[in-house]
């Protein structure tokens, strides 16, 4: 009897879980949310829930003069001084917004599983500190410079994976929320999110989890989103 109450528990929970990862997936594609969240997907760590939860802390991207001052707003102010091999270790502060904090540690425990510039990023500082979570922090703060520049600046990362964005934008456009005239594809949807982030990619074709994916070239998508009603 109790087996399967918990069984009709975790059914339950499941179903909750798929509604909020739906509504995420809405709101992810509506304004003022929409272009800077397909931003942020250009980032090793970032899906749509993560992209939400550092939106939706952030707020208004240029209240923030410079990376500096939301590294600061986040917590995450520096915590290594570098001079030759010399450095200084200093804790994160504990002010800050905590969950923005949390969701850019998360997103660097991720990032370094799935990017080798990260990777090897994380390894140089986990030489030098020899603690795995002081040389996560400093990850974590490096992805945030990043986030203020790819959403002030409206730029693309230099490090992001082309093959990385394209599949994210593939499951992007799979979500709810995402409005397609008649006779347009999924794919054509991932190469106009791809071209609004300004990204130049000749990808139509790549393997995920052993299955292979595709995204529509260019000349097979129309020129105008407007005429679509598409926006990202």
């Amino acid at each position: 009897m109790q087996i399967q109450q918990e069984l009709v528990l975790l059914e339950e929970i499941d179903k909750h879980k798929a509604e909020v990862d739906a509504e995420l997936g809405r709101q992810c594609l509506r304004e003022p949310w929409g272009k800077q969240a397909v931003r942020l997907l250009q980032l090793p760590g970032f899906g749509v829930v993560m992209s939400m939860i550092v939106l939706s802390a952030i707020g208004d991207i240029q209240r923030f003069a410079s990376a500096k001052h939301l590294v600061g707003y986040a917590g995450l102010g520096a915590g290594v001084h570098e001079s030759g091999k010399e450095h200084i270790e200093k804790r994160i502060t504990k002010s800050g917004r905590k969950e923005l904090r949390w969701a850019l540690v998360e997103a660097a425990w991720q990032a370094i599983r799935i990017s080798p510039y990260w990777k090897e990023q994380y390894e140089k500082y986990l030489r030098r500190m020899r603690r795995p979570n002081q040389a996560i922090v400093v990850i974590a703060r490096k992805l945030l410079v990043a986030v203020w520049h790819v959403l002030t600046k409206e730029e693309t990362d230099i490090h992001a994976s082309e093959e990385d964005l394209a599949y994210k934008m593939l499951v992007l456009a799979w979500g709810p929320g995402r409005k397609r005239p008649p006779g347009t594809d999924l794919q054509a949807v991932c190469q106009i999110c791809v071209d609004e982030i300004g990204i130049e990619t000749d990808i139509t074709r790549f393997v995920r989890r052993n299955v292979p994916r595709r995204i529509a070239p260019r000349a097979e998508v129309p020129a105008r989103m407007e005429e679509l009603g598409l926006t990202c």
